[in-house]
């Protein structure tokens, strides 16, 4: 993984070349302010303040440049200084106006170590399969409030894990290498990681072990526990689908392809389970991954089959392409035994439905708790991470009716794909519970500064800030 902590360093008074973030609002200032040849320069290059422009203005002597860098207005986001990153040459780097100064860009926004982060996260790259960059590391930034470093750094950490795993083809991550994924992560902060499977998960988890049977790796639950029993119990549940054909229900070749990405819910989980264990936060967590592959052989299930699930309820198989909704159901009723948890959340590339409606940016949030919604939303606010929340419109629950089973895994007629599988899980979750979803996409279709294209850790630093809000005091 990327050496963060050597882009991002403690400022104590050595040399650096300055970054003046401008605003469009601020860029007339800013030129009133600005010396001949920095006019000169911004009009060669048609500079005017915009969010990801980049200027070198030169100075009065060799050396002594700076870097004047648009950016949105108010509060810098957490892609503010990603184009930066991207472009300026190895260096170092001081921002004209940091954290801890007062009237600072920095200083204005809600969480400084989200743009910090974006810095950081411009200039990782996922290099399992070629050869990493040659030269020198990337350009580094001073940071005047060393304090505000750590939580950067374990921000851009946990993303880029989300996003390696992602990225990683279905070769080389099937449900056994997801769970040795989790389980050094496990292993890294001390946790305790437990994998259910053969006889024991299909006695005991009866839909994962359906949808995962015909693949050549078997089907797995992972179950990772951490910090103090006597702390408020925090459970995340991800849904692990290293690869979905769609089953018997075969998706197009279109639609196959980025479906190594379908596992994006646990990793997202994964990386949220990262930032609490690494900060210690006052919580028991939980962590809990159905993992499998929905592939094709004499074994699959078959649409019309019956699975009973681990909470007894039976589903009708009207589609086996819906299989996420299917795991989730088993992995959800096994997060509310024993102890009630506290907060629940799960996450999941679970609906194309979603992504018709909100795009790939922005997950879809439901919960049956308006106080959780809010906070979360306001989280991904906060963070630059939004989500967009949907109703739980029960009267959709019509559309999951069986005629043979107490319920079925698809939508009748294809409308509200993403209410109604919604709706599906909300049926393996108790009223009384604090539970949101996150229906999400994983994946960022088009590069952008600090996005190149590829695995998206979407929720991760929204779901990071509730956590924190909650229980960590910030």
């Amino acid at each position: 993984m990327t050496d963060f902590a050597a882009l991002l360093t403690a400022d104590t008074g050595q040399p650096a070349l300055t970054i003046v973030p401008v605003t469009a609002e601020g860029f007339a200032a800013w030129r009133a302010a600005a010396g001949v040849r920095a006019l000169a320069a911004a009009d060669a290059a048609g500079f005017a303040g915009k969010a990801g422009e980049v200027l070198i203005v030169p100075g009065d002597a060799a050396g002594a440049w700076s870097v004047a860098v648009g950016v949105e207005s108010g509060s810098l986001g957490p892609w503010a200084l990603a184009a930066a990153a991207e472009k300026l040459p190895a260096g170092t780097y001081r921002l004209a106006g940091d954290a801890s100064e007062e009237g600072s860009a920095l200083a204005g926004s809600a969480d400084p170590s989200a743009a910090l982060s974006g810095w950081l996260l411009a200039q990782h790259r996922f290099d399992r399969y070629r050869a990493p960059p040659a030269g020198a590391a990337g350009p580094r930034v001073l940071v005047s409030d060393a304090a505000a470093i750590p939580p950067a750094i374990a921000l851009a950490e946990a993303t880029a894990l989300v996003r390696d795993l992602v990225d990683t083809p279905a070769g080389d991550l099937d449900p056994a290498a997801l769970a040795d994924a989790i389980r050094a992560e496990g292993e890294r902060f001390g946790a305790e990681v437990r994998v259910i499977d053969g006889e024991a998960l299909e006695r005991g988890f009866p839909a994962v072990a359906a949808v995962g049977r015909a693949a050549a790796c078997p089907p797995r639950l992972i179950d990772l526990a951490w910090g103090d029993p006597a702390h408020p119990k925090v459970t995340l549940v991800g849904k692990g689908v290293t690869f979905d054909s769609g089953g018997l229900d075969i998706k197009p070749a279109s639609a196959m392809r980025l479906m190594k990405k379908d596992m994006g819910g646990a990793a997202v989980a994964l990386g949220v389970a990262r930032l609490v264990m690494g900060a210690r936060l006052p919580v028991r967590l939980r962590l809990i991954v159905p993992a499998v592959e929905n592939a094709i052989a004499g074994n699959a299930f078959r649409p019309g089959d019956v699975l009973r699930t681990r909470a007894g309820i039976t589903v009708e198989i009207g589609n086996t392409d819906a299989e996420g909704r299917l795991i989730l159901a088993d992995a959800l009723t096994y997060a509310q035994e024993e102890d009630a948890p506290d907060l629940l959340l799960d996450f999941a590339t679970l609906t194309g439905a979603a992504r018709v409606a909100l795009g790939p940016d922005l997950p879809a949030l439901y919960s049956h708790d308006d106080a959780l919604a809010a906070d979360l939303l306001a989280a991904g606010t906060a963070a630059g991470d939004p989500l967009w929340r949907m109703p739980l419109w029960r009267p959709y629950a019509e559309m999951l009716k069986s005629t043979v089973a107490d319920i079925d895994n698809s939508g009748e007629g294809g409308f509200a794909g993403s209410i109604t599988a919604a709706l599906f899980l909300d049926r393996f979750v108790r009223a009384e519970h604090a539970w949101a979803h996150l229906d999400l996409y994983a994946w960022n279709p088009t590069a952008r500064p600090g996005r190149p294209k590829g695995g998206a850790a979407t929720g991760l630093a929204a779901a990071w800030g509730l956590l924190r809000h909650r229980y960590g005091g910030g």
